[in-house]
């Protein structure tokens, strides 16, 4: 049962008019579900192939499927290699309809839990940059995460309060603004957004803070997604409209309309879209395309080749080590070329961690591991779907292994998947699958 505040009902009831009690019979019908293949690692027509589950194309995404929550993908080892990721159909909008060309550098300034990131890595298809950022360090564990599973290596990954930052101005081709917001559309997904809802203007003047700093940030010619999972017009319409009348240089771009989409409640932001659930199968949603004035120049960005005599690196492809290779703390890092000064920000992560230096010898990543493919390491120890093996290492096992003689840290892969590493030593060979990513 779900029981909603009686000033929201009447917001609501204000908004929708006829529409009122179908959004109210929404919440007894069911939720939907949603899996986006990382085309990072796969092509949708391939994934396609191999896929154990029952989907069906979520209509606004080119990588995107409502599947069954009773085949529990999250189970699944190819969930583990980062085939997909898990996430709600209508979050999957907001990093679709923002464009992106080869090389762009890319904020995404709200990005906890990191689904949205991974899909803009996925649009830069390996050149460019990407950082992630959040407020919040905990939070980014999450993107941390998300970002090392899916394979990602052109990404930084930063806490700050972007509203505060005094830097970048100009800096970035394309920004996405997930903006903190009240939740409305998420009531029914999660029934503990209810507790905290507010109805004042704590969400509004921090949105425009958060997008007004990002616009500024924006390069002219550059675009900008704007999107809030709530329905509330104060924290959709009107931030757009703040904007638009304080920078002229803003205008509002069209969205592809897919059934179900319903416009912008004003005349000056119909060009907007708002996702409803008694309208479309998915949660509710607010997105705006904004783009600036002027011509996007091209970036160019040196990309050398920089890789460190380590015995275990040496068994990977040169073509593999763009970037820079920086050490901290015995740790080794490949980083993206970029022209941004990050000096005295937060920056939980920079780049691709490559490994470290354990008495005295190298010991390699899993984020190492997850970015690698078959054809870009020499040691492999490939095994089939229904091999026991396979959940044996996800779950952290010993391997029983007889046909590998050679010393050495051997990329574990499912179907030409990576999973992770192993180690042999002297006839043991020891699992190197980080406990944090044990299969449960």
């Amino acid at each position: 049962m779900y029981k909603l505040p009686k000033q929201y009902l009447n917001n609501m009831q204000e908004l929708l008019k006829d529409e009122y009690d179908d959004y109210l019979n929404s919440f007894n019908r069911q939720q939907y579900y949603g899996l986006r293949i990382n085309t990072n690692k796969i092509s949708v027509d391939e994934f396609l192939k191999i896929s154990p589950f029952s989907l069906k194309p979520i209509p606004w995404t080119n990588d995107g499927f409502y599947y069954d929550i009773n085949e529990k993908p999250s189970k699944h080892p190819y969930y583990y290699a980062g085939l997909y990721y898990l996430q709600e159909p209508s979050a999957m909008l907001p990093a679709e309809v923002l464009p992106v060309n080869e090389n762009d550098i890319i904020l995404d300034a709200c990005s906890a839990p990191g689904g949205k990131s991974s899909k803009l890595a996925n649009k830069l298809n390996g050149s460019g940059l990407i950082i992630s950022n959040d407020i919040s360090v905990s939070r980014l564990k999450v993107v941390l995460k998300t970002i090392e599973t899916q394979g990602i290596t052109n990404s930084i990954i930063m806490a700050e309060d972007i509203s505060k930052i005094d830097r970048f101005d100009e800096a970035f081709d394309k920004i996405l603004v997930d903006a903190p917001c009240s939740g409305e559309g998420m009531f029914r997904k999660d029934k503990e957004l209810i507790k905290t809802w507010r109805n004042d203007d704590y969400y509004p003047t921090l949105q425009k803070q958060i997008l007004a700093k990002a616009i500024t940030m924006l390069k002219p010619g550059g675009q900008l997604v704007y999107s809030t999972c709530t329905f509330n017009p104060k924290e959709n319409e009107e931030v757009i409209e703040y904007v638009l009348d304080k920078y002229p240089e803003l205008s509002l771009q069209p969205i592809k309309r897919f059934d179900g989409f319903a416009s912008g409640i004003s005349d000056k932001t119909k060009e907007c879209v708002r996702l409803y659930p008694h309208r479309i199968n998915g949660e509710g949603h607010f997105v705006a395309l904004l783009h600036k004035q002027g011509n996007l120049k091209t970036n160019n960005i040196s990309q050398s080749i920089n890789k460190p005599d380590l015995d275990i690196l040496n068994d990977i492809d040169d073509n593999f080590f763009k970037g820079n290779i920086v050490i901290r703390e015995n740790k080794y890092y490949l980083e993206p070329n970029h022209n941004l000064s990050l000096d005295g920000l937060r920056i939980i992560r920079s780049g691709l961690y490559l490994g470290e230096i354990k008495h005295d010898n190298f010991e390699p990543s899993q984020a190492l591991a997850m970015a690698l493919n078959i054809n870009k390491y020499g040691k492999i120890l490939n095994l089939d779907m229904d091999d026991p093996r396979v959940l044996k290492y996800l779950k952290c096992e010993t391997l029983n292994v007889k046909d590998i003689n050679e010393d050495g840290y051997y990329l574990i892969c499912i179907e030409d998947k990576p999973l992770g590493f192993a180690k042999l030593n002297k006839g043991i060979f020891k699992n190197k699958y980080p406990s944090n990513y044990r299969y449960q």
